[in-house]
């Protein structure tokens, strides 16, 4: 594996000799002070060239970086669809030497609208003082950010109402629904809510990278044994347990958030909805009806918008 400081004189020197290439920034977690090294970080590589056309009508230019293992161009912004009025060609290039380079090419005129908005942004090379004096590079646009209260309760509201979607599924043993709806939009709401708590933990100066990657690293211990259990296999039993899991670790985190800000956490969205999962869960396979000689949970209106009859 080629070493950080042959990839930087690659990089770097290449843009030097390309006299296309007029200006050099480096993002990401390279240049993220917070960040932990390791072997896998990319060098996220930004070039402003002056033809971006002259790029793409020459797609072999790229392997002067290395033996690609695999190769990805966004299709918005790939050489078979610029014209070289876009001014962006993006390479995502893995080596067979485990580096990698995600690598954009923006024109000259699009550089003031790109380079300098990310906080994690050092200046590399630029040749004409194209680009503008730089701060500090730091993590400091990821960062979490305080909820409004309006934030505050749309994830409260999704994160129970999808919670219905997925004792749906799984009654109706619908694997693939049950996990997508679980694992995406509940799943999100319970880590949002997770890093609001983090954020008032640490006076909102941290960031959990992405995918919450680092909320080991800053949620305490009980709280992210409990989101570790959260995670389940495809067996039926084991999603219904990670489901309860999930309500239980995002009521008290909501809580806790609520209490911080001032807001108001629905209880009764959470105790309707929480007794609706418990009465899905037991109800026969054979069942024709929800509530059948019932005013259970079903007639509240923060349980779902369909009939009563099951279908």
């Amino acid at each position: 594996m080629r070493s950080e400081r042959e990839m930087m004189d690659l990089i770097v020197g290449t843009a030097r000799d390309d006299e296309r290439i007029r200006a050099a920034v480096m993002n990401g977690s390279r240049v993220n002070p917070n960040a932990k090294r390791d072997c896998f970080q990319d060098y996220d590589i930004v070039y402003v060239v002056t033809d971006p056309a002259s790029f793409a009508s020459d797609p072999g230019w790229i392997d002067r970086f290395g033996e690609r293992m695999i190769l990805q161009m966004p299709k918005d912004d790939s050489p078979a669809a610029s014209d070289g009025r876009s001014g962006s060609i993006v390479y995502l290039m893995q080596f067979m030497d485990g580096n990698r380079i995600d690598l954009r090419l923006v024109g000259l005129q699009q550089a003031g609208r790109i380079i300098g908005r990310d906080s994690l942004t050092r200046l590399l090379l630029d040749k004409d003082g194209i680009v503008p004096p730089l701060p500090p590079a730091s993590d400091a646009d990821y960062r979490v950010k305080p909820p409004t209260a309006e934030r505050y309760a749309a994830c409260c509201n999704e994160f129970w109402w999808v919670s219905a979607y997925v004792a749906k599924g799984l009654w109706r043993e619908e694997l693939p629904y049950a996990q997508a709806e679980l694992e995406g939009p509940v799943r999100r709401m319970l880590i949002q809510m997770l890093e609001w708590l983090v954020g008032i933990e640490t006076n909102f100066a941290v960031s959990v990278g992405k995918h919450a990657k680092y909320l080991q690293a800053y949620l305490e211990q009980s709280l992210w044994d409990r989101f570790a259990r959260t995670y389940a296999g495809p067996d039926y039993d084991e999603i219904w347990r990670s489901l309860f899991e999930m309500g239980e670790l995002f009521r008290t985190a909501a809580v806790r958030v609520a209490a911080h800000f001032g807001y108001e956490y629905p209880h009764g969205d959470d105790a309707r909805v929480s007794a609706h999962l418990r009465y899905v869960r037991t109800l026969p396979k054979d069942a024709k009806e929800l509530y059948a000689g019932d005013s259970g949970p079903a007639r509240a209106p923060a349980v779902g918008r369909e009939s009563r009859r099951c279908r």
